[in-house]
């Protein structure tokens, strides 16, 4: 004998309801029409940005000295268009979209925070950012972009279609990562790890379809390649358990540090005298800032300009001509382009501080297999600096198909993030409480 709730269901109606509705199917369309514009948007914000920071690199490489004045400058530029046109396309992108999915949220804030207007800001702010040479990434803006398309799409819903501006945010976002790392399964874990906080169990399914297939629009245009090749990390066994926990531990600790380094320096709360400046003359700042960070450029050769994603493949291809103590001036060259203000994600940059730091590891260990150690450093390292395990593990496994390295990735994603929060506080919610005054959000009897 069934349970009375599956005796009582109707096989007819159930078929009407889901494949004999013009709303559903209208539903249906608009949501992956707009996933599939949200994918289109971030495959082409990935062209113009490459562009930029190539056209960067080809003047870099013509006279050294040239980014001494033009990173600087365009740093202030972009700080002074941002704060005057665009002040919610600032930063990462990924605060803004996790404060506007806030449901104590008051009405009318939300395009403050998300919308197609920051969505297009962000995508030329962002590619200033990389054609300055700053070191910053991609991926953390591609999650506002995205977002902010998804939800220009609510007003073309049915009423009561069932899709909220929750769930549009959420695939929105969850997209952007999807489509901006050629990673479809990380968009998914995204969504489940750092955006949904109130599963929709009605859409759940149209809602994963959609970031799914922002991430396939990606694959279509770059093909069903990995973002930084194949690892060959050798056969993966006792000999890889203390070098892979040093790693671990290390960039634990520093991804924990860089968390806690960024809050302090974006909560503004310091009483110190740096930020008393960048509250005072924020574009000035930024100069000084976008100065400091062509001067590590240039002490480095210019390894540190941009995302970092060339020294990343290159160590994991073990041919990479990186300077000494790299890691050390991507962290502090990524930290002061964060704190400069200029729109800037963190997941390309943290990827290659810790390759960067799994590459020294094998350098000091000895150890043979240095791809291993680098992949267990790029994914220790997002994972700490974003606490954001499951996430990291899957981006860093798809994008070099590890495979074979799950159970280490995992393993070391957790740890490393264990450290983190002991540290610092998770980086993006303590950032995205930062994005909403007190003044936006309903007080409990107003809610």
């Amino acid at each position: 004998m069934l349970p009375s709730h599956q005796a009582s269901h109707d096989v007819r109606s159930a078929f009407q309801r889901e494949f004999a509705t013009p709303r559903i199917w209208a539903t249906r369309a608009v949501v992956v029409g707009a996933a599939a514009v949200a994918g289109l948007t971030v495959v082409g914000f990935t062209w113009l940005a490459e562009s930029a920071l190539a056209l960067f690199l080809g003047m870099a490489a013509h006279a050294w000295w040239l980014p001494l004045l033009w990173t600087p400058l365009c740093c202030g530029a972009i700080v002074w268009l941002t704060r005057r046109y665009a002040a919610g396309a600032g930063g990462s992108g990924i605060p803004q979209v996790v404060a506007a999915l806030d449901p104590a949220l008051s009405g009318g804030r939300r395009p403050r925070l998300v919308s197609l207007r920051l969505s297009i800001a962000k995508i030329w702010l962002t590619t200033g950012g990389l054609l300055a040479g700053l070191s910053l990434g991609r991926e953390g803006p591609s999650v506002q972009i995205a977002a902010g398309v998804m939800l220009t799409a609510r007003r073309w819903l049915p009423r009561h279609s069932g899709v909220s501006a929750h769930a549009l945010l959420v695939a929105g976002g969850a997209a952007g990562i999807a489509a901006a790392f050629n990673t479809p399964l990380a968009g998914v874990m995204f969504a489940i790890e750092e955006l949904s906080r109130v599963p929709e169990q009605r859409n759940s399914g149209l809602i994963v379809a959609g970031i799914v297939l922002a991430g396939l629009i990606a694959v279509s245009f770059y093909g069903n390649g990995t973002h930084f090749g194949i690892i060959r990390p050798g056969p993966i066994g006792l000999p890889l358990l203390w070098p892979g926990l040093l790693v671990t531990l290390l960039t634990g600790l520093a991804g924990g540090l860089f968390a806690r380094l960024l809050l302090a320096s974006l909560g503004g709360q310091s009483p110190d005298a740096p930020t008393r400046w960048r509250k005072r003359y924020p574009v000035r700042f930024a100069i000084g800032c976008g100065l400091a960070v062509a001067v590590i450029g240039v002490l480095t050769a210019g390894a540190t300009y941009g995302s970092g994603n060339e020294a990343t493949r290159g160590l994991l291809d073990s041919n990479a001509a990186i300077p000494g103590a790299f890691a050390l001036f991507k962290f502090v060259a990524t930290w002061l382009t964060a704190w400069s203000g200029v729109p800037a994600g963190i997941f390309a940059p943290s990827l290659s501080i810790g390759a960067a730091m799994g590459h020294d590891v094998a350098l000091l260990t000895g150890y043979h297999l240095g791809a291993a150690l680098v992949a267990l450093g790029m994914v220790g390292f997002l994972a700490a600096a974003t606490q954001a395990p499951l996430t990291a593990c899957i981006i860093v496994m798809e994008m070099v198909d590890g495979h074979s390295m799950v159970l280490s990735l995992m393993a070391s994603a957790v740890i490393a993030s264990t450290i983190s929060r002991v540290l610092a506080p998770p980086l993006y919610g303590a950032l995205a409480t930062m994005q909403l005054p007190a003044r936006w959000v309903r007080t409990a009897g107003q809610a």
